[in-house]
């Protein structure tokens, strides 16, 4: 179980990681995307921070389950995103994006769902 849980957090946080050098970078690709849905360049560096911050979590097994929230949340903005505004296939791309996203969400989900006995932990208060 352990292998199968780093297995995903680990393919999780890749596909997230990877996607940050376009969006800091400014890429065509990425400036595109974020300017079709008028949010460019906001989102595009906002979303590239939350999916840093998800990424950083879902590495640390104490926080793998707030990682999980965090990229489900961002992945789903992105599914959506494709579903309403962008189409499956952005710029003859094959629908790869839209499939890495979908992919990181069933890793995040997947990770929810073994976390999910921590869930009342997230909610109370320490000093």
């Amino acid at each position: 179980m352990k292998i199968l849980t780093w297995i995903l957090r680990i393919a999780a946080a890749a596909i997230l990681l990877q996607t940050l050098y376009f969006k800091f970078t400014a890429a065509p690709e990425s400036v595109f995307i974020f300017s079709t849905l008028g949010i460019e360049p906001y989102g595009r560096i906002g979303s590239g921070i939350a999916e840093l911050i998800a990424s950083i979590l879902l590495l640390i097994p104490r926080t793998t389950l707030l990682g999980a929230i965090t990229g489900m949340g961002v992945m789903a903005g992105a599914i959506l995103s494709h579903l309403l505004f962008l189409g499956v296939e952005v710029q003859n791309d094959g629908g790869t994006l839209f499939i890495l996203a979908i992919i990181t969400f069933i890793c995040c989900a997947l990770l929810f769902f073994q976390n999910r006995k921590e869930i009342p932990n997230l909610l109370k208060f320490k000093i």
